[in-house]
């Protein structure tokens, strides 16, 4: 890490890279400027990442600050020299919460125009899947920073989230024992995209194994406001927990709509797993103080880490910015990509894809991490927090230790496995995700 007498901000960053795109574009020049000297190009002074996240429409409100924490970490390593002498170099591009036009269109410009040695971004599963044949057919690379459903495992992509047994499994583990409640009564509500309807499929299957029943499953659209048909819904089955998988500002108008129906948490636990610190911010304390939510991180992590960490990013941002385990994920991404550029002595995708599979780790804000080298996932712990009425989380359960990802549960996908050391993703069964 840097001290902040050493910080550049972002402006001096811009101006920098804009200052050595100048000379690079001098170079061709050189030979008639400087007569005897050596007339071979300079080598390049900067490397381009591309970042592509949506700062507009329904998702802005949790991807925005995916854009400031992936700056923050190219603004440290830049400051402490770059990477193999070269100043990254960000090309942001604005996605517009449009997964299915907008997301793949700005990812071919990224790695075609630009061409960027990685590329930083994404949040919902929806945009991951429309880009993931860009970076597939033009061989890029992708650091993905969600948690997210799993049946999938692309050579093109680094997953720096959770994997669905390091999130929804150990979540379940808890949510059924004596010290979550002993909840038998599930009901699953989520927007409606790949991420909630597979997550919640896995759900399904490993719900029925604790002796445990779905008593009801509604998805609801991206940016939906109202929520009155949807807790009636719910009231009418009387579940003993809602497992939530609902993104962006909709959660903002559901968890409103429980509180004004005066159901507690005491009487009706929301647990989520697409709910942090960030979104939180657009909530009222009094909709939400009392329910839960899953990750690996939260901000309240109690290391010297973690605090410089979220100091750093107030200094830059503000008192009233706070982090979550996306953002986390966001920031800690840039420094594996760093890593498995340096071990490779490369920006080459294929020689950092070979790097990675050393195993990288990183000491992360909120622990140490590894990249996985057969899945290309991370391994990390699990952590739930109850939400408090400052709207950040008391954490009242975490792993011993970080779990192995598995982006294939063998209960909800048999036979299926990945191995990127060894051939790649073996098909298993067909598996029917059911349609609501």
């Amino acid at each position: 890490m840097i001290n902040d007498k050493h910080k550049v901000t972002r402006r001096e960053l811009l101006n920098r890279g804009a200052a050595a795109i100048g000379l690079t574009a001098m170079a061709p020049l050189a030979p008639l400027m400087l007569t005897g000297c050596d007339s071979r190009a300079p080598e390049p002074s900067t490397v381009k990442v591309g970042i592509l996240h949506s700062q507009t429409g329904t998702m802005a409100i949790s991807e925005i600050s995916l854009v400031d924490m992936e700056m923050m970490a190219i603004e440290e390593i830049n400051a402490a020299g770059g990477v193999l002498g070269r100043m990254i170099q960000p090309v942001i591009e604005d996605a517009r919460s449009r997964s299915a036009d907008i997301f793949p269109k700005k990812a071919a410009k990224l790695l075609v125009e630009d061409k960027v040695a990685a590329v930083f971004g994404c949040w919902t599963s929806a945009s991951r899947i429309a880009v993931l044949p860009v970076f597939e057919e033009h061989n890029g690379l992708l650091f993905y920073p969600l948690q997210y459903e799993g049946n999938e495992c692309s050579r093109n992509v680094v997953y720096t989230g959770l994997a669905p047994n390091q999130q929804i499994i150990p979540a379940i583990d808890w949510l059924v024992s004596g010290e979550g409640g002993g909840r038998r009564r599930f009901f699953l509500l989520g927007s409606d995209y790949v991420y909630p309807r597979t997550a919640n499929y896995i759900v399904g299957k490993y719900v029925e194994q604790h002796g445990a029943e779905i008593v009801g499953e509604l998805y609801t659209p991206l940016g939906g406001r109202d929520y009155k048909a949807v807790v009636d819904e719910i009231v009418a089955v009387n579940p003993d927990v809602i497992f939530s998988t609902l993104n962006g500002d909709t959660n903002v108008h559901f968890y409103r709509e429980l509180a004004n129906r005066g159901i507690t948490p005491q009487q009706l636990p929301v647990f989520a797993t697409s709910l942090g610190e960030d979104e939180l911010r657009g909530i009222l304390p009094a909709d939400v103080e009392g329910h839960l939510a899953g990750w690996s991180y939260f901000q309240t992590v109690d290391t010297p880490a973690n605090n410089s960490f979220v100091e750093r990013f107030q200094a830059e941002h503000g008192e009233d910015r706070v982090v979550s385990d996306p953002m986390e994920a966001a920031y800690a991404q840039v420094y594996l990509w760093k890593l498995a550029v340096e071990k490779a002595g490369s920006f080459e995708v294929d020689r950092v894809l070979e790097a990675f599979n050393s195993g990288i780790e990183f000491d992360a804000p909120g622990g140490k991490i590894m990249v996985d080298p057969k899945t290309r996932h991370t391994y990390k712990p699990f952590l739930i927090g109850r939400i408090r009425k400052d709207r950040q989380f008391d954490i009242v359960y975490e792993t011993p230790t970080w779990i192995k990802p598995d982006p294939y549960p063998a209960l909800a996908f048999p036979g299926w496995q990945c191995d990127w050391t060894d051939g790649g993703v073996t098909a298993g069964e067909e598996v029917q995700i059911r349609s609501v």
